[in-house]
C-alpha cells in the first residue's frame, strides 16, 4: 500500500508541477496579449480562449496535488469533537462518498472526451482549437483525484494515516 501511496503521490506532485507551469504560461500569454493590444494596437486571436483553458486545466489537474497536501478547505469542527473511532468512521464514509463523486465525474468526463475526440469539434473561433485538447484535462484530473482518493482511503484503513490528519481524541 505503502509503494501504491509513494506512486500516487508522485504522480499527484507531477500533475500539480504541470498545473502551475499552465498557471505560469497562462500569465504569460496575459501580458502577451495586453502588449499587443495596448502597445501594438493589433488584435488578439488565441490568447483569452488559451488563458481559459489553461485556468480549467490548471484546475483539474493541480487537484490531486492540493488533495495530496491537504490543502483543500476542510471544516473540521465535527472530527474535532469526535473520539478516534467516530472520527476514523467519517473520515472513510467521506473518503467513500468523494470517491464516488470522483469516479461519476471522471466517467462523465470521459465519454465527453471520447465524443470530442469521435466527432472531431473544435471551439467556434478563429482559433478553431480542436476541443478534445482543452477538453482532456478534465478526466485525466478526475482521474487522478480518484487515485489520490484510494491511496488516502489505503492509508487510512491500513493505520498508516491519521483520519484528518489529527491525532488521539478530543475531551468529549
Amino acid at each position: 500500500m505503502e509503494a501504491f501511496a509513494r506512486l500516487v503521490r508522485g504522480i499527484s506532485l507531477a500533475a500539480g508541477l504541470l498545473a502551475a507551469g499552465l498557471l505560469a504560461a497562462a500569465v504569460v500569454v496575459v501580458c502577451q496579449m495586453v502588449f499587443i493590444r495596448y502597445v501594438l494596437g493589433s488584435s488578439t486571436v488565441w490568447q483569452t480562449e488559451f488563458v481559459t483553458y489553461a485556468l480549467v486545466a490548471t484546475t483539474f489537474l493541480g487537484s490531486p496535488y492540493v488533495l495530496a497536501l491537504k490543502g483543500h478547505v476542510m471544516v473540521d469542527l465535527l472530527p474535532l469533537y469526535l473520539r478516534r473511532r467516530g472520527r476514523f468512521l467519517l473520515a472513510v464514509l467521506a473518503n467513500l462518498l468523494t470517491l464516488l463523486f470522483c469516479l461519476a465525474l471522471f466517467w462523465q468526463a470521459a465519454l465527453y472526451w471520447t465524443e470530442t475526440w469521435v466527432e472531431g469539434w473544435t471551439t467556434d473561433t478563429v482559433w478553431a482549437l480542436p476541443l478534445w485538447i482543452p477538453v482532456l484535462p478534465l478526466p485525466v484530473g478526475a482521474f487522478l483525484l480518484v487515485l489520490q482518493l484510494l491511496a488516502d482511503l489505503g492509508l487510512l484503513l491500513s493505520g498508516r494515516a491519521e483520519p484528518f490528519g489529527k491525532a488521539g481524541s478530543s475531551a468529549l
